[in-house]
């Protein structure tokens, strides 16, 4: 794994349009899955029995609590703390993203396992310490297997070889927020990391597809026009036919008519990566808005809380957090904790150099995200 591409230095505007995105993306998946945490295991008919013709229009209760968020949002979140580790470790000449991403992913793991967090764990950082984390919320079972010990899967030698559960894809937005490395990179990473709990080519490359589609939106593109440029990357990747076709369907549906839950469904449920991304990316893009594409991604009889999550991503990398509808804000759980992880990561992405360079370190910084 080579380093991010050096970019034009950010000025005001840019720094503030990108931290805005930032927080979309982080807030918009979180949403999105709260949405359909409460009826992730629902058929649409059931939905609709119960909340009315419209389906889910408003949070639903969720392991005891309203604006609940599951493992999508959880691991998302160790994603960006990995990534921001990555890039302050590069001062130390020790450049290898995976595997600071797989001890992210081997923190949350504990998260699963642990009554709390340990305070003897001098390297876990402050994300590890929100207790609010320490709970169990339908974690995928290749997540749990794949991290269980702390060997790291490579493309070469995955974990779970045989799997493309949608586990990969809705952890994988915070790989499309490094705007500073190339785009083939960003997919590459993304893919690396998808490997370390799911091996089937499918679950990779639908995960670096999802990145690359968060990248290209970030920097500036249309959200079809990001779609096609995902494309164009995937093809360059042996086995990447199942990604490319699901992609492809999801385009097909935007063109075929007014956008239904019939319609989404003829997309697949989203328990398999490649089915997921394209339930995603396919309410993303007939969205007349934020709230009207995620409770899109959400009533359907499939794992709602995944394809909200992963079209609340998009919608938010691509409007930025202003967009975000405001009445679901309020009762969202974490929302504290995001924003000041999305803050933390955009001050890396764009200060980095003043928190840890050459002229000195920032003590504090280096507490939040220990070297190791």
């Amino acid at each position: 794994m080579t380093g991010p591409a050096s970019g034009a230095l950010w000025g005001r505007a840019e720094q503030q349009d990108f931290r805005s995105r930032v927080r979309g993306c982080l807030l918009g998946g979180a949403i999105g899955d709260a949405l359909g945490a409460g009826v992730e295991f629902d058929s649409l008919a059931e939905i609709r029995d119960r909340h009315g013709p419209a389906g889910v229009t408003d949070y639903v209760p969720a392991y005891g609590r309203r604006g609940a968020v599951t493992d999508d949002t959880q691991m998302t979140l160790f994603t960006l703390d990995g990534l921001i580790r990555a890039h302050i470790r590069r001062d130390s000449g020790a450049w290898h993203p995976p595997t600071d991403v797989h001890a992210a992913y081997r923190r949350w793991y504990r998260t699963q396992n642990d009554w709390g967090p340990d305070e003897r764990r001098a390297d876990d950082g402050w994300l590890a310490r929100q207790e609010w984390l320490y709970a169990r919320r339908a974690p995928g079972n290749a997540c749990l297997a794949g991290l269980a010990d702390d060997v790291l899967g490579t493309v070469e030698k995955p974990k779970n070889p045989n799997s493309k559960g949608c586990g990969t894809v809705m952890r994988s937005a915070p790989f499309g927020l490094l705007a500073g490395w190339e785009p083939q990179l960003v997919l590459q990473l993304s893919v690396e990391c998808a490997s370390q709990t799911h091996g089937h080519p499918t679950g990779r490359l639908a995960a670096g597809a999802f990145s690359a589609i968060v990248h290209a939106v970030i920097r500036g593109d249309t959200l079809e026009g990001a779609v096609q440029k995902a494309m164009a990357l995937l093809a360059t990747r042996p086995e990447h036919q199942e990604t490319t076709d699901a992609l492809q369907r999801a385009l097909a549906a935007v063109r075929a008519g007014p956008p239904t839950p019939e319609r989404l469904a003829e997309l697949g449920e989203g328990w398999v990566a490649e089915e997921a991304l394209a339930m995603g990316v396919y309410c993303a893009l007939v969205a007349q808005d934020v709230r009207h594409g995620l409770l899109l991604a959400v009533n359907h009889g499939g794992d709602s809380d995944s394809t909200g999550s992963i079209c609340g991503n998009l919608l938010g990398a691509l409007h930025g957090e202003t967009a975000l509808p405001p009445e679901f804000l309020p009762e969202l759980e974490g929302r504290a904790t995001m924003l000041e992880l999305a803050d933390d990561f955009a001050l890396e992405m764009t200060q980095g150099p003043a928190l840890h360079g050459p002229g000195g370190a920032v003590a504090a910084w280096l507490e939040r995200y220990p070297r190791g």
